[in-house]
């Protein structure tokens, strides 16, 4: 079977122009792999399987794994009142907000950029320079004066926001920043040697510039996007770095089992997002009576999308990550239209 589908994927990546890196494993084993495109349209470097791509809201994960390392040093727990962990006022906010209710996007915060109101990721404006975003509380100022959306706990609303909240918290009780915090945290003690956050303007050997078609041609996210990554949005990462991620994850070593079966277990139907979706803490999951349950992180933003998924049952992972706005879409239904043909 994987010989069809490879024949199917490589005339789906000319067929769309994919610019990126494609990669099937199933128990471990990589089935089918290809990078295709250009890492850098101007020197004409190409896309490699060991290329450093954006994946956008792929980083909230990340963010989700570093307030369970600071739950399992007893820093906080998930009922943890946000109001009693981050010494910031919200004069808006429900006092009832919980980590809980941040990580699963139940918080009912306002959105600094929400993204039920702005669906263009390609012409982002969020009325400051993007090189003004670097530090996490440089994002507060951005934050509507607003109502809450709801009652925490009582609905689903995606929320960047929410996890600036988070990253905030990671700094206030680690004494670090949140950026080195994840490096020291995670990144470094998995393996991911290749994966970080990188400016924009200064990326490093390897790594995806982001483009955006237009009419006339394209351009690069560097002025669209915020300079550097943070809590919500931004890491760089590789196909081998996703896998020694997702190992480290399911195994236990960077949560207990306890806390990635909490991680993995839907907290709430995402009901504007599909009717088949739930979030978990920090993972969405697809699940359907007619499907094995897919458990996934994605992302997109000007010049990124991305995503990797886990059918746990079948010991199967796919990952797509592609340096355009577009450009993983068509890949990723490619692969579930010949799975859903063949099943």
């Amino acid at each position: 079977m994987i010989d069809h589908l490879a024949a199917r994927l490589d005339a789906a990546l000319e067929e769309h122009d994919f610019s990126g890196v494609v990669e099937i494993r199933e128990a471990g084993v990589v089935r089918y792999a290809r990078a295709r495109g250009f890492a850098d349209r101007t020197h004409r470097v190409p896309n490699a399987l060991e290329t450093r791509f954006g994946t956008a809201s792929g980083t909230k994960f990340l963010t989700a794994l570093g307030i369970g390392r600071l739950v399992a040093a007893g820093k906080l727990t998930l009922e943890t009142r946000l109001r009693d962990a981050l010494p910031i006022v919200f004069p808006n906010y429900a006092p009832e907000i919980t980590v809980r209710h941040l990580l699963s996007h139940t918080s009912g915060v306002p959105d600094y950029f929400d993204e039920e109101k702005h669906g263009d990721f390609d012409n982002v404006d969020l009325g400051v320079p993007n090189t003004r975003l670097r530090e996490l509380r440089d994002y507060l100022p951005l934050f509507p004066d607003e109502p809450m959306k709801f009652v925490p706990g009582t609905a689903f609303s995606y929320s960047n926001g929410g996890y600036i909240l988070l990253g905030l918290l990671v700094e206030e009780l680690s004494g670090n920043g949140f950026r080195e915090f994840v490096t020291r945290e995670i990144l470094e003690p998995v393996g991911m040697e290749r994966s970080g956050f990188f400016a924009l303007n200064r990326l490093p050997e390897g790594t995806a510039t982001g483009y955006i078609t237009e009419e006339d041609g394209w351009r690069t996210n560097v002025y669209t996007l915020p300079i550097v990554g943070s809590s919500d949005g931004g890491v760089f990462m590789t196909l081998a770095d996703l896998d020694r991620l997702w190992t480290a994850f399911w195994s236990g070593a960077i949560l207990d089992p306890a806390m990635v079966e909490a991680f993995a277990t839907p907290q709430v139907k995402a009901a504007s997002e599909g009717p088949d979706l739930w979030y978990g803490l920090g993972l969405w999951i697809r699940e359907a009576a007619d499907r094995p349950r897919q458990i996934y992180i994605t992302g997109c933003d000007a010049g990124v999308s991305f995503k990797s998924l886990v059918d746990r049952r079948a010991d199967r992972q796919v990952t797509v990550l592609s340096n355009t706005t577009d450009g993983a879409w068509p890949i990723l239904r490619a692969i579930e239209g010949f799975e859903t043909a063949t099943s």
